[in-house]
C-alpha cells in the first residue's frame, strides 16, 4: 500500500516537473475494476482538441489548395482583368492567326501550281518556236495603199478594199484558198524524212500483273492473212520462260484487255526487242543470238539464224539492261537488227536483214555506244537514241543515216510519262513510236520532214 501510494505521488511530481516524458497511471474505472494508463506525449501536437489546428501537414495541404484554386481562377478567367483574362485573350488570338495562316497556305499553294502550269505551257510553247523556221511575207500582195491621199476614194469604203483593183480582189482570194503551210513548215506526211518532233505520250493500257512490268507491243505495218492491219499483238516479258503471244483485234480491244488470241511461242523470247511485219513475229530466242521468224498463218518456225558475233544475254544491253543485247525493228526500207559486237567494242552495230532468211544484207557501225543509251529505234534508214528510260523529260540525243554513214548529235523532247521506258518501236503505217513505259501501254506521235 505504501508502495503504491509512493509511485502516485512520483508521477504527479513528474508530471509537474514537464511533459516530456512517459508516464503510467493506475486506478479503478466506473466498473470498479484496475486500470493501468501509460501516457506518452506527441512531439507534434499540442492538443487532441477538433477545434485546435491539425499542425504543419495540415498547414500544408491547405496552402496547396489554396494555390490550387488561385490557378484555376486563373486559367478560366475567374479574375477579371487579371491574368486569365488576358491568357485567354492571347489563345484566342492565336487560333484566329493559325486560320488565317492556313488560308494563306492554301492560297499560296494553288497560286504555285498555276505558276507551275503556266511554265510548262511556256516551255513547250518554246520548244515550238525554236524549231518553226521564220518565213518571209509572201510577194503575192502589194503593200497596202493610202486611199485617202490617192484622191480616188476614201480608204474606209468596201469596194475600194484592196484598191479598188479587181485583179487584186481575185488574186486575194486565190491566196486565201491556198492550205496554210504545216507548223514546221518542212514536214513530210506520207514520205520519209529526218525526225522533226515527238508528241505526248498517249496511254492504251496498263498490265495486270507483275509480269507485264517489261514488254513489246506491236502491229502489222504490212500485215496479210489472215490478220488484218488492226491486229494488236503483245507479249509480257517478265519471266524465265517467255512464249505467250496474246492478240487483240484492235486497239479498243486490247485497252479493255480481251484477247482475241493467245500463242504459245515454240521457243522462248528474250526480252523486249521482238517486231512484226508481214505476217510473221521476229524475234531473239532465249540466251542465245539466233533469230527467229514465227510464222502467225501456220504457227510455227519459218526461219532461223544466228546474227553473226552479236553480244547476247546481258554483254551489250541498252542502260536500263533486261538482256536487252539485240533489238529489232522495221521501218520504211524494211527489218533491221540493232545491236553489238565484241569487234565494235560496244559501240551500236545496226544492220539490214532480209525478212525471209534473216541474213544480214549490210551493216553500219555507229560512234555511240549501246550501254550509254536506254532505247533506240529506225525511222527512215535512220537510227534514234533514247537517252534516258526514268527521266520524266528526256532527249532523243543521236542520229545515224546509213544513207551517208553519218552521224550527229540532236536534242528532240522525248518524256517517259511513268518513268522506265523498256522498250520504243517504229510503226511506219501510222507514224507512231510504240512504247513499254513501267506497266503502261504508250503511243507517241512523230512528225518528218520532207527529204
Amino acid at each position: 500500500m505504501w508502495l503504491l501510494l509512493s509511485v502516485c505521488v512520483f508521477c504527479l511530481l513528474g508530471c509537474s516537473a514537464g511533459q516530456d516524458r512517459a508516464t503510467l497511471w493506475r486506478g479503478n474505472d466506473h466498473s470498479g475494476r484496475c486500470q493501468y494508463t501509460f501516457t506518452v506525449p506527441s512531439p507534434s501536437e499540442t492538443s487532441c482538441s477538433p477545434t485546435v489546428s491539425g499542425g504543419p501537414e495540415m498547414e500544408g495541404l491547405k496552402a496547396r489548395l489554396s494555390l490550387l484554386e488561385v490557378l484555376v481562377a486563373r486559367l478560366t478567367g475567374g479574375e477579371i482583368g487579371g491574368p486569365g483574362a488576358g491568357l485567354q485573350e492571347a489563345l484566342t488570338q492565336a487560333m484566329g492567326e493559325r486560320i488565317l495562316l492556313q488560308g494563306e497556305k492554301a492560297r499560296l499553294e494553288r497560286d504555285v501550281e498555276g505558276l507551275q502550269r503556266r511554265m510548262e505551257e511556256m516551255r513547250r510553247e518554246t520548244e515550238r518556236l525554236q524549231s518553226r523556221p521564220c518565213y518571209p511575207q509572201s510577194p503575192l500582195l502589194p503593200p497596202s495603199i493610202p486611199l485617202q491621199d490617192s484622191g480616188l476614194r476614201p480608204a474606209g469604203d468596201p469596194a475600194w478594199q484592196y484598191g479598188g483593183n479587181p485583179v487584186l480582189q481575185e488574186l486575194k482570194a486565190e491566196v486565201t484558198e491556198i492550205p496554210a503551210p504545216s507548223p514546221e513548215g518542212r514536214e513530210d506526211s506520207t514520205g520519209c524524212g529526218e525526225l522533226i518532233s515527238i508528241g505526248e505520250p498517249v496511254s492504251h493500257r496498263k498490265a495486270d500483273s507483275i509480269a507485264g512490268k517489261y514488254g513489246v507491243w506491236m502491229q502489222d505495218p504490212e500485215a496479210v492473212a489472215p490478220y488484218g492491219g488492226k491486229m494488236v499483238w503483245r507479249i509480257d516479258t517478265v519471266g524465265s520462260e517467255v512464249r505467250q503471244l496474246f492478240g487483240y483485234e484492235d486497239i479498243d480491244q486490247l485497252s479493255k484487255g480481251f484477247p482475241s488470241k493467245v500463242l504459245l511461242l515454240p521457243e522462248p523470247v528474250e526480252s523486249t526487242g521482238a517486231t512484226l511485219y508481214r505476217g510473221s513475229l521476229y524475234y531473239q530466242r532465249r540466251r542465245s543470238r539466233t533469230l527467229l521468224r514465227y510464222d502467225l498463218a501456220s504457227e510455227s518456225i519459218a526461219a532461223r539464224r544466228d546474227l553473226p558475233h552479236a553480244g547476247f544475254h546481258g554483254q551489250f544491253p541498252y542502260s536500263w539492261g533486261g538482256y536487252t543485247d539485240v533489238d529489232l525493228g522495221v521501218d520504211e526500207q524494211g527489218l533491221w537488227a540493232v545491236y553489238s559486237t565484241n569487234k565494235a567494242k560496244g559501240v551500236i552495230v545496226v544492220s539490214q536483214l532480209d525478212p525471209h532468211s534473216l541474213a544480214v544484207k549490210r551493216s553500219w557501225e555507229t560512234s555511240i555506244r549501246k550501254t550509254s543509251v536506254a532505247n533506240a529505234f529506225v525511222i527512215c534508214g535512220r537510227l534514234y537514241t533514247v537517252a534516258s528510260y526514268t527521266a520524266a523529260n528526256t532527249t532523243i540525243n543521236f542520229m545515224f543515216d546509213t544513207a551517208t554513214g553519218q552521224g550527229k548529235e540532236v536534242a528532240l523532247p522525248f518524256r517517259n510519262k511513268y518513268r522506265y521506258n523498256s522498250m520504243v518501236d517504229y510503226n511506219h503505217a501510222q507514224r507512231k513510236l510504240f512504247a513499254w513505259d513501267n506497266f503502261h501501254i504508250v503511243s507517241y506521235d512523230v512528225r518528218l520532214g520532207r527529204q
